[in-house]
């Protein structure tokens, strides 16, 4: 009788095991297509470094148009942000992507087709609209769907994602222009490659778009709009019958106290009226990321590379090389997010950011500027720049750069999740816009060593940021979020 009871209890759990396995798998396959976006993401604003010469050319355009012409995006980036997080609370998270994904196409295409600068910057508008709202979306969708004990890993794909997507975006410039022998001349039915590079993005994001039609919608967002039922089903896919039911239940609950409707005003605390200090984080975090210059010095990689002895056609070799750096500083970052939490990888970050940002700025105290403008850094100095900036590189890349998109798409309880994504997103592209569009202004007044100064200053005040201000949210249900 024992054993037959025994037998009875190993079977319970084996098959237990095996609809675990079963809803994990699940899990994994359905937050792996919302990082379709964070791949889109990525290979939108890699593509256009291919395309500059190309837009010069066929635009007739100065470099402050061109500067415009590659900038504008952004702008779609931030309005896609804002708009996207409040559309989803209305709509729902898999709606809006599906909307973004159409434009990634419509923005493909037609920055393609473009045969002046203002209808180019339309569809690179357009872009932007689709690139912001995946990149607060994915991270809130996977955050919705999944477990907290394992829902900062599956998060951080998101970061590897968008790196892979630039990756992909400077292999895909690489072969069409050696196709072509150039970007500008032309390759395939008389159009000139750099369209081509435009138009390869067509094919990623159409595969987004169908693979978003089998996914299911937030059970989040269900049961805020009293679709109980409907997200009943979600969780059973996603955790089984039994703790469907007390999930649902948990939501409802945390949303019981208030109302069903999130709208702008929920970020205010009620009690004081004032922003709620959890919003302030959460613009703190979307600022500082873009603050400590990652896409400046994204910027000068090939120059640091071009400074210690690299022609300028080994830019694959380094993209490769830079691309492994960040991908290989992710995958820790991946490893570590769910056992030590994301506010010591961010304090590790700020610590490391701040150290590697103030040596490449002394390096360039002691750069020399050439007849031509080109930048030179002799003897020790172009080496211990270049070896700085790629440390630099891996240490946003483990810390800031995935650890804020998780946050973000966590950190605040249901009733404004998406109002507070949306406000945050904004914060993060606007800043992100202000510190491309400042970069030339700060490099003719301060000098290089001087702008670089000031990302190490940002990032110095990043590490009392996360000290102060960050609470950790790790193995924490998105139900017991604190406003």
């Amino acid at each position: 009788m024992h054993n037959d009871s025994s037998n009875k209890n190993k079977g319970m759990d084996v098959t237990e095991s095996a609809a675990n396995s079963q809803h994990t798998l699940y899990i994994v396959v359905i937050s792996c297509i919302a990082t379709i976006g964070g791949f889109l993401f990525g290979f939108d604003s890699g593509v256009i470094n291919g395309t500059v010469d190309g837009l010069q050319t066929a635009f007739d355009s100065d470099s402050v148009g061109t500067g415009f012409n590659v900038a504008s995006m952004l702008l779609g980036c931030a309005a896609g942000a804002f708009f996207a997080g409040r559309l989803a609370d209305r709509f729902g998270r898999r709606t809006i992507m599906r909307v973004a994904a159409v434009f990634f196409i419509v923005s493909a295409w037609g920055s393609g087709i473009a045969t002046v600068s203002a209808e180019f910057v339309v569809y690179r508008f357009l872009g932007g609209l689709a690139v912001g709202a995946a990149s607060i979306l994915a991270p809130a969708y996977i955050s919705e769907v999944t477990p907290a004990h394992y829902r900062g890993t599956l998060a951080t794909v998101q970061q590897v994602a968008i790196i892979f997507g630039l990756f992909m975006a400077f292999i895909s410039n690489y072969l069409i222009a050696s196709t072509a022998g150039s970007s500008m001349n032309e390759l395939w039915w008389g159009f000139e490659a750099w369209r081509w590079m435009f138009w390869v993005e067509i094919l990623p994001a159409t595969f987004f778009l169908v693979a978003l039609l089998f996914i299911p919608e937030s059970p989040r967002f269900l049961v805020l709009h009293r679709q109980r039922d409907k997200a009943v089903d979600v969780l059973t896919k996603l955790s089984g019958r039994e703790a469907a039911l007390k999930k649902a239940d948990e939501i409802d609950a945390s949303l019981a106290e208030d109302h069903h409707n999130p709208r702008l005003a929920d970020l205010l605390d009620p009690a004081t009226g004032r922003i709620r200090k959890l919003v302030w984080v959460g613009i703190g975090l979307a600022t500082f990321q873009q603050l400590v210059g990652i896409n400046v010095v994204f910027y000068y990689g090939a120059v640091l590379w071009q400074s210690v002895g690299f022609a300028e056609s080994d830019a694959l070799l380094i993209n490769i090389v830079s691309a492994g750096l960040s991908i290989a500083a992710v995958t820790v970052s991946l490893l570590l997010i769910d056992r030590i939490g994301r506010k010591p990888i961010l304090f590790i970050g700020s610590i490391g950011m701040a150290i590697t940002l103030a040596i490449v700025t002394y390096a360039f105290t002691n750069a020399s500027t050439a007849a031509d403008g080109s930048l030179t850094l002799e003897g020790i100095y172009g080496p211990m720049a270049l070896v700085a900036a790629n440390v630099y590189v891996m240490f946003f890349n483990f810390s800031w750069g995935p650890v804020m998109w998780v946050m973000l798409g966590e950190m605040f309880p249901n009733q404004i999740r998406g109002t507070g994504l949306a406000v945050s997103g904004l914060a993060q592209w606007g800043s992100n816009f202000g510190i491309t569009m400042t970069f030339p202004i700060m490099l003719a007044g301060i000098g290089l060593a001087g702008a670089y100064g000031f990302y190490t200053v940002c990032a110095v005040f990043s590490i009392f940021f996360v000290a102060r201000m960050v609470h950790e949210t790790r193995g924490v249900e998105l139900e017991d979020m604190a406003g």
